[in-house]
């Protein structure tokens, strides 16, 4: 890229920079970039002038911003074509509605013989377990029940999924490879029905979904659906 004209905007000059980073691989999909505050001393210049180079590149889908965790290099477009993993609080509030989460586990778990298999990685491997209920205008439609590998996403238990959920982080900081997926309708296990607010002889459409970045199993995820209350849809 050519050197930034004497009269170049300092907001043009930080937002080139950070583009040629990306560009020459320093910075790779998922990947974090320095702070605002880091940014405005690295350049001299307020934060302010930091912040319109990000918003922009923001709004290029260059970078990714995720509230209470920081900026991170965004998904290539063609990777994003790969498989639509629509998050379930973009879902609720693209029909006009609200989405609100409770968070029922969130810990470090070895990986049992089962889990291993599914990974990919030893018995005994570090992995991360969240169960999170999310509803719409105050109405359960979905439990969350994921594994995430640790070795992809080191920092997932220090993350605030009330203000986020987990696929907004994941597809922030662990770039798509592939995925696969089943979906069956089945009874729930009385703890999923309580936390579904239904009975546990009314039948769920059940989403099974692995997915792969960094040459890695990345997640494994159930996900719980009360069949009367949520249909699954799509087109291409």
């Amino acid at each position: 890229m050519k050197p930034s004209k004497p009269d170049t905007p300092a907001f043009q000059v930080i937002k080139d920079t950070l583009l040629q980073e990306i560009q020459s691989g320093k910075w790779k999909e998922g990947d974090a970039i320095p702070a605002e505050t880091a940014l405005a001393s690295q350049f001299g210049v307020s934060r302010m002038t930091v912040n319109r180079a990000v918003r922009e590149l923001t709004s290029e889908q260059i970078l990714t911003r995720i509230q209470g965790s920081g900026t991170y290099v965004a998904q290539q477009k063609y990777q994003a074509t790969l498989v639509a993993i629509k998050s379930i609080a973009e879902e609720i509030r693209s029909r006009g509605h609200t989405h609100r989460s409770e968070l029922h586990e969130l810990k470090a778990e070895t990986a049992s013989e089962q889990l291993a298999a599914k990974f990919q990685v030893k018995a005994g491997h570090s992995l991360f377990h969240s169960v999170i209920v999310h509803f719409e205008n105050e109405v359960a439609i979905q439990v969350e029940d994921r594994w995430v590998n640790s070795s992809v996403t080191p920092e997932y238990l220090q993350q605030d999924f009330s203000i986020m959920t987990p696929n907004e982080y994941l597809v922030a900081v662990a770039p798509l490879q592939g995925v696969d997926y089943s979906i069956e309708a089945v009874l729930p296990p009385k703890q999923i029905a309580e936390m579904l607010h239904i009975s546990a002889k009314e039948a769920c459409l059940v989403l099974h979904r692995t997915t792969r970045s960094r040459d890695m199993i990345a997640t494994c995820v159930t996900m719980w659906h009360p069949g009367k209350r949520y249909q699954f849809a799509g087109s291409f």
